[in-house]
């Protein structure tokens, strides 16, 4: 590796980062570090940012506004997909590390920079989602990853660094989850939640923050309609609103009425097995709506085919491979079949449930007069025998045979 003297690094101001730039300093003959952070919805703990990098050593910090690539190019494609890892995970940490690396190489590569450096652990899925986004945008950038090389070896010792360093914090031992928050999603990690069987708290002050625990949401339903266009989310009752202002205001929806709580031991793509509890209050609104829709727009065929997709779609998403050919090939397949999947959906939430209250769409395969139990002049009943004796072909000969061949022994 070449001389660093210039080192960009993917900076949130949390724990990890905020040490790293001085350990940066000490350890590479005192390289210039310059800071960068990805809005991507985190509001306040972008707060407070600028002052804290430049005090613990950066040269400078860039804030980057991420918020609509985040959401039209990567929450609503994979919105479209219907992609959930593991059957529940909703994806909120995986796609939002590829927008923030793609913008930290650009940067690296203007400023001139010798390398990127992330705070990513070495048994996590982040370092690799932000490595192959680098290689993908800065395939001749080093890359530093100090938890693989420094001597650290758990969150008290870093917390011991920050405070023999006095680089303030906004944790404590005691209530050091790890968490990472953006637009889509809050996720919480660590202490009590590493043994799979302590019940999570939900409903202990402090612990959600976007939302409440069912079990204290109202007593009363909240009814809220959710308008698509070819797959993407454009209005909420009737109100057209942009992507990132819909998806704030059904995190306000969902988190009054406890939606979108998730807990889950999931398999990280390192191969160990994680536990986590992901708050998703809008983003589960969106594809509990954006399912229902599809049920009365796409034909059975089609639907199928995307189901089994989306479950490659969820794996090349939460292993950081977004920037590849296949993920470009799966989106292409995705975009077709949402040709026709536009309507309102109509829902109603209840204390952490979403219960579908119905469905219009202008391109709806869903016929009545066809799917009607009462008389109808469209549909001859009489075809169903002709269409069974073929159907159970098959069945009937093998019993033919199977019962030939009991005969003959």
């Amino acid at each position: 590796m070449k001389e660093i003297k210039k080192v960009v690094l993917a900076y949130s101001g949390g724990l990890d980062t905020s040490i790293i730039i001085p350990w940066l300093k000490e350890n590479y003959n005192n390289c210039e570090v310059i800071a960068v952070s990805g809005d991507v919805g985190q509001e306040s703990e972008l707060e407070g940012l600028e002052e804290k990098a430049i005090k613990t050593g950066a040269s400078k910090l860039y804030i980057e506004d991420l918020k609509n690539e985040f959401v039209y190019d990567f929450i609503f494609p994979t919105l479209k997909a219907g992609a959930v890892y593991e059957g529940k995970y909703l994806l909120g940490t995986s796609f939002a590390r590829p927008v923030i690396a793609k913008r930290i190489a650009e940067i690296a590569l203007k400023e001139g920079a010798d390398a990127i450096c992330h705070g990513c652990t070495g048994k996590g899925n982040d370092q690799v989602r932000f490595e192959l986004t680098i290689k993908a945008f800065a395939p001749e950038m080093a890359i530093i990853a100090p938890w693989r090389i420094w001597d650290i070896k758990s969150r008290d010792e870093e917390i011991d660094y920050a405070e023999a360093h006095n680089i303030p914090l906004k944790i404590n031992r005691e209530t050091n989850y790890s968490k990472d928050k953006n637009l889509w999603h809050l996720s919480h990690e660590g202490l009590d939640l590493e043994d799979p069987a302590n019940e999570p708290m939900y409903d202990k002050e402090g612990f959600l923050e976007m939302g409440i625990s069912p079990f204290k949401a109202p007593d009363k339903a909240t009814y809220v309609t959710v308008s698509f266009q070819k797959g993407i989310p454009v209005a909420i009752d009737g109100e057209k609103l942009d992507g990132v202002s819909l998806i704030k205001k059904l995190n306000k929806l969902g988190g009054d009425n406890g939606i979108g709580l998730t807990d889950i031991v999931e398999n990280r793509l390192v191969g160990m097995k994680s536990r986590g509890v992901y708050e998703t209050p809008g983003g589960t609104i969106l594809y509990e709506a954006h399912r229902i829709l599809e049920t009365i727009t796409i034909d059975k065929a089609t639907s199928r085919m995307k189901d089994k997709l989306a479950i490659d779609f969820a794996d090349i998403v939460y292993n950081g491979q977004w920037y590849t050919p296949v993920r470009e090939a799966l989106s292409a397949f995705v975009d077709k079949t949402q040709e026709t999947v536009t309507g309102d959906v109509k829902l109603k939430l209840y204390k952490g449930n979403i219960i579908g209250a119905g469905v219009t769409s202008n391109y709806t395969l869903y016929d009545e007069e066809v799917a009607t139990f009462d008389a109808d002049e469209v549909y001859d009943q009489k075809d169903s025998a002709g269409f069974i004796n073929l159907f159970g072909l098959p069945i009937k000969v093998k019993a033919q045979l199977d019962a030939k061949r009991q005969k003959m022994q």
